[in-house]
């Protein structure tokens, strides 16, 4: 995949040459291009704002040094995405289908917005979450590193991903690593059975249950088979019952 940055601080995406994304760009499976839009500035001051027609408070991105820096680099097939609080919000299944895209290109503003015409040249208007940065630097960031995780080969096995948290629909189960017992804090003990079924199972009930107490949002949209909701209606029962027993 070949992804490419227009921003006005490039360094601020160093930390993409680190860890695995770093990695999987030393393996040629990532291209990163980041691409100061400022030195295609017109104008003598290379400004690349200007106060908005009609009078309002702040500044906006000029669409000339955008469309100029765009047109040095190829991207006809790719999906351009504009960093923007009133975009769509990024989530594990907008990452998976970028995954699948040959190149992307992200646009970070700063300033109090964009001229409009800039969006002419854009495919997605995409928000990290309904909050204002000071920029788009980071949640292109956020995103970069959501979408290369998924490329096939950059992480070691595919199951290393599909387990995560949202990328079933569930929150993740609890994990556990050497030692067994760490300050009287133990292993729960069906992990160490070696039975693949019970620990199957565990594991399933253990997110339902962690996605039914933090995130039951989720559970509204999932798509539960038998198995996941007979446990989820067990987990609602006990609940229930240990709130009778509070009261």
């Amino acid at each position: 995949m070949r992804v490419d940055i227009l921003t006005l601080f490039p360094e601020m995406f160093a930390p993409l040459n680190q860890s695995i994304v770093g990695k999987a760009q030393e393996k040629g499976l990532v291209e990163i291009h980041t691409h100061d839009f400022r030195e295609n500035a017109s104008n003598k001051q290379r400004h690349v704002d200007d106060m908005p027609y009609g009078g309002g408070q702040g500044m906006l991105l000029m669409p000339q040094p955008i469309f100029d820096t765009m047109d040095k680099f190829p991207h006809e097939n790719a999906r351009v995405l504009l960093m923007d609080p009133a975009g769509k919000k990024f989530d594990q299944k907008m990452a998976e289908e970028l995954s699948k895209e040959d190149q992307l290109v992200f646009i970070c503003g700063h300033y109090e917005g964009y001229d409009e015409r800039i969006k002419s040249v854009i495919t997605d208007e995409v928000s990290l979450g309904d909050f204002v940065l000071t920029g788009g630097e980071v949640a292109a960031n956020v995103m970069v590193d959501a979408v290369a995780r998924l490329i096939p080969g950059v992480l070691g096995k595919q199951a290393s991903y599909e387990d995560d948290s949202f990328s079933s629909g569930l929150l993740e189960y609890p994990q556990y690593t050497r030692p067994e017992d760490f300050r009287g804090m133990k292993v729960p003990e069906v992990l160490m059975s070696g039975h693949h079924e019970n620990i199957r199972k565990w594991r399933l009930m253990e997110s339902l249950r962690k996605t039914l107490e933090r995130r039951p949002d989720l559970l509204e949209k999932y798509d539960a088979n038998e198995e996941e909701i007979k446990i989820l209606r067990d987990l609602r029962q006990s609940s229930k019952a240990s709130d009778d027993v509070v009261e």
